[in-house]
């Protein structure tokens, strides 16, 4: 198997950094689960998310949570974002300290992406 970049030049990632209440993060993964892989989930709806994200865990932090993906319009994501916290109000929001206030993503440009014929020699 070809190894690929993580990431596209161009494209964005969305990186949420945030905690859910004491001892409360395995119950976050299952409730967050069951609403991420849901029909309910507008944001696998749309040609602007690129990959798929990933929940990423701090490996010292059990309550200490990273929610990556990448996107080609984070416009796109803001908006989503906003419908999912105004109409859906999926449960596992409630699990994370802060609540909605503390689950917001930083939007970050990838200008730098190993090309594929580099990662192919790598091989």
């Amino acid at each position: 198997m070809a190894l690929v970049p993580l990431a596209n030049k161009g494209n964005y990632l969305h990186v949420y950094d945030f905690h859910v209440l004491p001892g409360k993060g395995e119950e976050f993964i299952e409730v967050f689960n069951k609403f991420d892989y849901s029909d309910e989930n507008p944001f696998h709806k749309t040609p602007a998310q690129i990959k798929d994200g990933v929940l990423c865990r701090d490996s010292e932090d059990p309550d200490h949570f990273y929610l990556i993906a990448e996107w080609a319009d984070i416009e796109v994501h803001k908006e989503i974002r906003a419908f999912v916290a105004k109409e859906i109000k999926p449960s596992f929001i409630q699990l994370v300290a802060g609540g909605h206030a503390k689950f917001v993503p930083v939007y970050a440009k990838v200008v730098s992406a190993t090309p594929q014929e580099y990662l192919d020699k790598a091989q």
